[in-house]
């Protein structure tokens, strides 16, 4: 039955515990040990972010908790971020923050976050504690890994795209840390990519690039690379990239170096999608030891009923292929498009061969391209009639399902911050949450008693 609330009269004194408010259960409750282990070692390292002089300068440790509470809880706006620290108790509990001690304003939080945080490294020494963390508790085996990438839309308009001719990077409205890192990035350009000048640049982000890969619209995007151990999905490393192919197949290789280097960490096999099987990259791992559970790329088949690479044979010792009728196809050793040899028959063979209508009816001679690097190419293919490999594709799905959690349940969608730096450090935060969460949710689990109690 319900009635009237008669009482007027508020209570004079309150005894308020924050700490038993909080169940034991909660989420904050759970990853707060080891993000409070974390921060005591980093303590050290984070003296420089503070200021002897003028006015008095925000905690980076509290900075760094708002940020985790941010991106664990899909606050996406830093205004939003500090109004809900505000009112949310479990946010002020585990940002150690009283009920009477201020929060940071919104364009504080702002300034010190762009400002002392986007020239070190030290949201990358939180991402690596917390992977130190996940191989203590033994969830990372270090045999498989897998790799993928996913584009988040760029915080720039798919509507103001311009020619890289078109820009005046000498205006004083261009002169941003963005553009900045783009002009940088020219001079750092791989001479083997052999690529050619975008299209469409951002004059806002120009470091992101025009890709249609994201739900097939075109947009200006960044690539989010993980690198997950598949054993329990733990992300072992990540790096940013613009949102093309070459540049994300790239990035593997800096952070399987990377991973070895930090961690010790070298796997036995890498799965990944077809994106990552060029003959370049394949070579790459078996010259590192590493087994290559990635489906070759291959453009070989035609669809005009004229014989493919495949009907020609490969005569590894003479380093030749035999067509069909027997005939020989040689190669002068001349390397095309930075990656191919030529195999060409002779013009007089396959004059009078019966089957050049059926091989080569629009050319005097028929021609065979070779990957310089098709030995990788070829162990890679026996590799792929392997139930481990067949296992490996099921288990490349983990990786997947990281990019699906963080786009829906943190609300990653698109960037906040300009720029690689920018990027880098949303996803930073973005895997040290989801790394946190996977932590919590396997090791960091509160007996039912105490749950009983901290819901009743």
């Amino acid at each position: 039955m319900m009635g009237r609330q008669t009482s007027d009269q508020s209570q004079l004194f309150y005894l308020f515990n924050l700490e038993r408010r909080i169940p034991a259960g909660h989420l904050l409750r759970r990853i707060n040990p080891v993000v409070a282990r974390i921060l005591v070692e980093l303590r050290e390292k984070l003296v420089s972010f503070y200021s002897d002089i003028g006015r008095p300068s925000i905690d980076p440790e509290l900075m760094i908790r708002m940020l985790i509470v941010g991106y664990c809880y899909g606050i996406r706006s830093e205004r939003q971020l500090c109004e809900e620290v505000e009112l949310h108790l479990a946010y002020r509990w585990f940002c150690r923050l009283d009920l009477d001690d201020q929060v940071p304003d919104h364009s504080r939080f702002s300034v010190n976050r762009h400002g002392r945080f986007r020239d070190s490294d030290i949201l990358r020494q939180v991402f690596e504690a917390v992977v130190w963390a996940c191989m203590d508790a033994g969830l990372v085996k270090g045999e498989g890994f897998a790799v993928d990438a996913s584009v988040i839309e760029a915080n720039a308009s798919r509507y103001h795209g311009k020619a890289p001719d078109e820009i005046d990077w000498s205006v004083a409205e261009r002169q941003s840390r963005a553009a900045a890192e783009f002009l940088a990035g020219l001079d750092d350009e791989d001479p083997d990519a052999n690529r050619k000048p975008p299209k469409l640049v951002s004059p806002s982000d120009p470091c992101s690039a025009w890709t249609a890969k994201a739900n097939k619209r075109v947009q200006f995007g960044y690539g989010l690379n993980y690198l997950i151990d598949i054993a329990h999905a733990i992300i072992v490393d990540v790096e940013p990239t613009p949102a093309r192919t070459y540049d994300e197949v790239a990035s593997t290789k800096t952070m399987l170096d990377r991973t070895e280097q930090r961690f010790g960490l070298k796997p036995k096999r890498l799965a990944a999608d077809t994106a990552y099987g060029t003959g370049r990259f394949l070579d790459w791992l078996v010259g590192h030891r590493i087994i290559p559970h990635i489906p070759v790329r291959d453009a070989s088949e035609r669809d005009d009923g004229t014989l493919s690479r495949r009907d020609f044979r490969w005569d590894r010792r003479r380093g030749v292929y035999i067509c069909p009728n027997g005939k020989v196809l040689h190669t002068t050793g001349k390397v095309h498009e930075g990656y191919k040899l030529r195999y060409r028959a002779s013009k007089f063979d396959c004059e009078i061969c019966p089957l050049k209508m059926q091989c080569c009816p629009k050319a005097s001679s028929r021609e065979v391209p070779r990957d310089v690097h098709e030995y990788a190419r070829d162990v890679t293919r026996r590799l792929m009639r392997t139930k481990a490999f067949l296992k490996s594709r099921d288990q490349r799905k983990r990786v997947e399902m990281r990019f699906a959690h963080l786009k829906t349940h943190h609300r990653f969608e698109r960037m906040r911050l300009r720029g690689l730096s920018g990027a880098r450090d949303e996803f930073l935060l973005a895997a040290t949450v989801q790394n946190l969460k996977t932590l919590a949710l396997r090791i960091f689990t509160p007996p039912p008693d105490q749950r009983r109690v901290a819901f009743a």
